[in-house]
């Protein structure tokens, strides 16, 4: 057996799904053939990708370095398969993009489908992830462009200026706070929070803001999206803070105010994350390019 695409897309769908047999559902074969196909791809390599027990199947540090290369030598093969077909039928191919819940409910829905339908043959692939995850997929070619949170995240990854937005506090609307225009953060910490999920960009920013005024950060409730925490907001559990566009979305529905925060902190910027823009393929460059646009981007880049 020589080294082949769907021994590597069977491998990979084996140490993302954690599982033989739903890996091989994946890529429609037979458990037994795949199998047998990763104990072939180990023969090819000379090397244990991994440990067999009666508890199943765990990587070796070999099938992580694989992991990476596998990736990115499918996505140069789908890259050019795309790129040929290009010439024949016009642009067309996938992108695969993932984003934080702050740019997914602010502004990568207009901007996708301005995009798409200027090519509607381009196929976007989305997926949710925190900021540090973003920066961890497009550093290891699981996904081609991402958008996070500005910040420190290594020299494996390009940021460019993508938007703005600003944090604000949300409160129940017969709260203390909810007639106020502008609060300080120091004053909204004397009330329980409903917070987003651990390791979110947000969540850490509360706890270091919450340490420089020497106060607890008292996390009643975590959520996993905006919409939960709203919906925790307007019962009472607790105050939040998300972006003002994602308030927005729930301020109509749900009796909520969006308040003001006085803080340095609260205005953000949110970036687009590369590998590097020169590397992109050809489809991948046309998003960017889309969602640097005047009137998208904020700046020069970084």
């Amino acid at each position: 057996m020589k080294l082949d695409p769907v021994s590597l897309r069977l491998f990979i769908a084996v140490m993302e799904e954690n599982a033989i047999a739903r890996a091989a559902a994946r890529e429609h074969i037979a458990p037994s053939a795949a199998s047998r196909r990763l104990a072939e791809l180990e023969d090819v390599l000379h090397v244990e990708l991994f440990t067999r027990s009666n508890r199943g199947t765990e990587p070796t540090a070999a099938a992580y370095a694989l992991l990476n290369l596998a990736r990115g030598l499918l996505n140069d093969l789908d890259g050019i398969a795309a790129q040929m077909r290009d010439y024949g039928v016009g642009l067309r191919g996938h992108v695969r993009v993932v984003a934080n819940i702050s740019a997914i409910t602010q502004f990568l829905p207009g901007d996708l489908q301005r995009f798409l339908a200027r090519h509607p043959q381009v196929d976007v692939r989305l997926q949710e992830q925190i900021s540090t995850a973003i920066a961890r997929s497009v550093a290891e070619n699981a996904a081609d462009v991402g958008l996070l949170n500005d910040g420190h995240y290594g020299e494996r990854v390009t940021l460019l200026p993508y938007r703005r937005d600003e944090l604000v506090l949300v409160v129940p609307a017969g709260h203390a706070l909810a007639r106020r225009r502008s609060v300080q953060f120091a004053e909204a910490l004397a009330y329980d929070f409903v917070g987003a999920h651990p390791g979110s960009a947000i969540n850490n920013r509360l706890t270091q803001a919450a340490g420089q005024v020497g106060m607890p950060l008292r996390l009643r409730i975590q959520v996993t999206g905006y919409d939960a925490m709203c919906l925790m907001v307007a019962s009472g559990l607790g105050v939040g803070v998300l972006p003002r566009g994602s308030a927005q979305l729930y301020r109509g529905t749900l009796a909520i105010r969006a308040v003001t925060l006085v803080e340095p902190w609260a205005e953000r910027r949110l970036m687009l994350c590369v590998r590097a823009y020169e590397s992109l393929s050809n489809v991948a460059r046309l998003l960017v390019d889309h969602l640097r646009q005047p009137g998208t981007s904020d700046g020069a880049a970084t």
